[in-house]
């Protein structure tokens, strides 16, 4: 794909270069932009373009709990409150209900801040690590 707006190309290779752990993080704030873009537009009476915003944070939320790495026993618990925090956002979808939205919101910022934290820490190591050498 042959793009020339320079936005564009920087987004693409910013996913491109980027390591897991930031895909991730990525992945997280993306879900709180469509959570929040969802919960706009239902303010305004936009139906179609709520269901469109909350059916794109559903999607990332499913990517979420598909490439959730099991092997660890915390992944159980991640997936329950994953599965949660899809059934709130379909449940706010259904309703209409904003507050649904919310809480699937405060369980993803929790997610994406503990995400960036673990970052920010192996950040560090690895610079510890280089100046070792």
């Amino acid at each position: 794909m042959v793009t020339n707006n320079p936005y564009e190309k920087y987004q693409n290779n910013a996913v491109t270069t980027s390591s897991p752990g930031e895909l991730t993080l990525m992945l997280y704030n993306g879900c709180l932009k469509f959570i929040q873009q969802g919960k706009k537009a239902l303010g305004e009476g936009n139906i179609e373009e709520k269901n469109i915003a909350i059916q794109k944070a559903q999607a990332i939320v499913t990517e979420l709990m598909l490439t959730l790495d099991t092997s660890y026993p915390v992944s159980e618990n991640m997936l329950v409150l994953y599965e949660f925090v899809n059934s709130r956002l379909i449940d706010g979808n259904i309703k209409n209900d904003p507050a649904m939205f919310d809480e699937a919101a405060a369980i993803i910022t929790e997610f994406r801040d503990t995400w960036k934290q673990v970052i920010q820490m192996n950040r560090t190591k690895q610079f510890a690590n280089v100046s070792e050498i």
